[in-house]
């Protein structure tokens, strides 16, 4: 497999990172139970600020929206965070993680699970291509490009979006019922001893050893994009609505008339457009290539769908 295939740094052509700040967020964690793990996995002994185990940030860090509050899991630590409204796997990406990196190198990164119940725990398929020869150092650089579905890919005030079409089905997973995001820290290593691993059983090699109060994946927020609506009074129900062709290289036909609003996937409106005719096409020739989320509005109801401009 080709080394660097997945998508850019936040800002950058083909990147799926997601600003803090994007319309797609419909709702934001609203519990955390935080489990810390040692400052220095390799030297247990190790203390900073009077412990060996991370102390940085408080459960309440990861509540709400991303405002750069952080808490610090630690070599290993763990966050299980819960949500007023269950998310469902919709259409395209269905939820995001932020971490507080302060550039587009310096990755602290995290395995994500999701539950239906609380109990039975199902991990994204993940993918790291960095080098596994020489350990990236507590200040080296990592290249998101060489990442995929590991939390901590962007830098602050940038989600890394998952889908959980990606998941496996599974008889213990109900994927439109999604009640628990769990986050673990990859700790980093390449020491075997202390190595975690990918979907492709490479280990995987990012900032270690990071010996501080505020060691491992400093988790900000986690954004709800595609969340449970049954039960809840709305003004707007998801409707059937078709999207083609896609992908397309100029434009695009939507089969209901109304309102078309494109945003990029950092989720800026790029585009806005009155559809009046299921004849007339919505022309994104100027636009760059990359992914754009299209919502469709209609006096029937709404949809989110997901093109690809080439």
């Amino acid at each position: 497999m080709a080394l660097g295939i997945y998508a850019p740094p936040a800002d950058q052509t083909g990147s799926t990172a997601i600003a803090q700040d994007s319309p797609l967020f419909l709702e934001w964690a609203t519990g955390a139970t935080i489990t810390r793990g040692l400052i220095n996995i390799s030297n247990p002994s190790a203390t900073d600020g009077g412990s060996n185990y991370a102390t940085f940030g408080t459960s309440d860090s990861a509540l709400g929206m991303a405002d750069g509050a952080v808490v610090s899991l630690g070599d290993g630590g763990q966050a299980i965070l819960t949500f007023d409204t269950p998310i469902i796997d919709g259409t395209g990406f269905d939820f995001a993680v932020f971490e507080n990196s302060f550039s587009d190198t310096f990755l602290e990164l995290a395995f994500v699970e999701v539950s239906s119940d609380g109990v039975n725990y199902f991990r994204f398929p993940s993918h790291s291509q960095t080098q596994t020869d020489t350990q990236v150092g507590g200040f080296g650089s990592v290249d998101a490009r060489y990442v995929n579905n590991l939390a901590g890919k962007y830098r602050s005030g940038f989600g890394t979006p998952f889908d959980i079409s990606d998941i496996d089905d599974s008889a213990l997973l109900d994927k439109n019922n999604i009640t628990h995001i769990r986050v673990i820290d990859a700790v980093g290593s390449i020491d075997p001893a202390y190595a975690t691993y990918d979907s492709y059983g490479n280990i995987v090699n990012e900032l270690f050893s990071t010996p501080y109060t505020s060691s491992g994946f400093d988790l900000n927020a986690i954004g709800v994009i595609n969340k449970n609506t049954l039960g809840v009074n709305s003004f707007s129900k998801e409707i059937k609505i078709t999207l083609y062709p896609n992908p397309t290289t100029s434009q695009f036909y939507v089969s209901e008339t109304g309102l078309v609003s494109v945003y990029s996937s950092e989720g800026r409106l790029v585009l806005k457009k009155n559809v009046e005719s299921t004849n007339v096409p919505v022309n994104i020739e100027n636009l760059t290539s990359g992914i754009y989320i299209v919502n469709i509005t209609s006096d029937k109801g709404s949809a989110t769908l997901k093109v690809v401009k080439k």
